[in-house]
């Protein structure tokens, strides 16, 4: 199997991020989601909308989220447009809460622990996905990055906690944990086969707290910066995101690592390699 192609930049610009998605030569089509997240209401570390605005400008697109399944100031669609607005992503694009008025299923036939995925319905309005993913720890998953971002990320708030349950949604905090690992990969597959060729990932390792933007009181970072990726490959991008922080020689990285090896985060990139959701094995290129 050909290894996958990931670019690599330390330059954390707006400018850079534009750059690595020229370089991976795919021209995304026709109506254009860009699924980033929104940052739960007191969090200090979510990527900022002057940020992300130059790229989702050069792509014309529109802002993508879906609800939560915890409490939280984004678990109600009236909630999460406040948000939105709070946060000034309103203010730099055109936004799209997914799950507004319900959610499609999408079939995964090979899914380990889930063979449907629950997302919100408004996706069908799109041709092709750019996903803009922070990169940094998290409470749960041990990581999240590009993998995370189309499963959890895209689920409707009912999907959210079906994945979360390993496929029972009265089980959301209380599935197995591996279980939970692998269904985010099993949704990540059917969001894949969705899209076709026709979605590109980056992802921003920037602010890297252990804990995610959907926590309202969240840890600062103890890691340095370390750059943006970018690759057609969301399993092979999460692996060079992790092979990178391994590599490291910033002294705040060990608290990272212990937040992701605790949670055996890497066991979602093993999971989605084995079912073909991408490839472990890359080339790292960077520009």
């Amino acid at each position: 199997m050909e290894k996958a192609k990931v670019y690599f930049t330390k330059e954390i610009t707006p400018e850079a991020m534009i750059r690595l998605y020229e370089a991976m030569g795919i021209k995304l089509q026709g109506k254009v989601a860009v699924k980033l997240h929104s940052g739960e209401v007191g969090n200090q570390n979510f990527l900022r909308p002057a940020f992300m605005k130059p790229m989702v400008d050069y792509v014309n697109g529109t802002i993508v989220e879906c609800n939560t399944a915890y409490e939280g100031k984004r678990n109600t669609t009236k909630e999460h447009w406040e948000t939105m607005k709070l946060h000034g992503w309103t203010e730099i694009a055109d936004v799209d809460i997914l799950d507004e008025e319900g959610e499609i299923t999408l079939p995964v036939p090979e899914g380990r622990r889930i063979r449907q995925n629950f997302v919100g319905e408004h996706i069908e309005r799109y041709d092709s996905m750019l996903v803009l993913s922070h990169f940094k720890g998290h409470p749960m998953g041990g990581f999240g990055g590009a993998l995370k971002n189309i499963s959890i990320g895209l689920a409707s708030s009912h999907g959210k906690a079906f994945i979360h349950g390993a496929g029972k949604v009265e089980e959301i905090w209380t599935s197995d944990h591996d279980s939970f690992l692998e269904s985010m990969a099993d949704a990540a597959k059917s969001i894949m086969e969705y899209f076709g060729g026709k979605i590109v990932f980056i992802n921003v390792m920037k602010n890297m707290s252990v804990d995610c933007d959907c926590c309202a009181v969240a840890e600062d970072p103890a890691m340095a910066d370390v750059g943006i990726l970018a690759s057609a490959d969301p399993t092979a991008l999460d692996q060079a995101c992790l092979d990178l922080v391994y590599a490291s020689e910033d002294p705040g990285r060990d608290h990272l690592l212990e937040r992701i090896e605790s949670r055996n985060g890497v066991h979602t990139i093993e999971a989605a390699a084995q079912i073909g959701v991408g490839s472990r094995e890359y080339e790292l290129e960077t520009i």
